[in-house]
């Protein structure tokens, strides 16, 4: 397994770096596309469901895994490319509240991380090794290429256990 210098991340992304556990980045990435099956097999009812008051529906905690996906790639490529100015952090209640997951179908949602998940695995596969040790300053925080493609996979492995346990364990009502 490639190493990751967990002197070199935030350590708020260490939990997400120590479920991506895979020989090799790619390994890491394709770990994430075990959520798709699970998902095709929610039944319509279960899509608008949120576990408690104030918790995020499966659409919404959907859409923060491409909403996340989206900025961690980005990043990469801003780094990747020598990118010095820092870039922002995000604020993910915030950008769940105003994504309007509510109005999209699931199939819509689906097709749209399926097509990320492919897109973002293009993007790491396309650079170098040197490439991948670049770094660079996001949200106040150094960073670095190929920790970001861990933190990408380990992300979406964290939401669904979450998914898992949280929301797929608790009965729909009606």
């Amino acid at each position: 397994m490639a190493t990751i210098d967990l002197d070199r991340v935030p350590a708020f992304y260490h939990r997400y770096i120590a479920r991506a556990e895979a020989p090799t980045l790619a390994g890491t990435l394709a770990l994430r596309h075990g959520v798709l099956p699970l998902l095709r097999a929610l039944p319509a009812a279960k899509w608008d469901f949120a576990y408690a008051p104030g918790k995020w529906t499966i659409k919404e905690l959907v859409q923060h895994l491409i909403d996340a996906e989206r900025i961690f790639a980005y990043r990469a490529l801003c780094f990747a490319r020598g990118e010095s100015a820092a870039l922002p952090g995000f604020e993910e209640d915030d950008y769940v509240r105003t994504s309007e997951a509510g109005r999209r179908s699931p199939e819509s949602i689906l097709s749209e991380l399926e097509r990320l998940f492919a897109s973002t695995d293009d993007l790491f596969a396309s650079l170098s090794e040197e490439a991948l040790e670049r770094s660079g300053n996001a949200n106040g925080n150094p960073i670095y290429v190929r920790a970001i493609g861990y933190i990408v996979s380990g992300h979406v492995l964290h939401h669904r256990a979450v998914l898992e346990e949280r929301y797929l364990a608790v009965p729909v009502a009606g």
